[in-house]
């Protein structure tokens, strides 16, 4: 029973903790852009026409 009298001030600390954790997060826009990560894996940089100097990348095989 001793044991609860310093497992309950800790347990309800780290609520309180990951609860202002999770305030924060949303007050600084962190889930603003739901969709956009998904859609960024998808996107192909090797079609991308904005960087024309760079150099082949001898590793790919362009042999599809």
């Amino acid at each position: 029973m001793n044991v609860l009298v310093y497992l309950l001030p800790i347990a309800l600390s780290l609520g309180l903790m990951g609860l202002i954790a999770f305030l924060w997060s949303l007050r600084s826009g962190q889930y603003e852009d739901l969709e956009g990560a998904a859609l960024r894996i998808l996107d192909d940089d090797d079609l991308r026409d904005d960087e024309p100097d760079r150099p082949p990348n001898p590793a790919r095989r362009d042999d599809r």
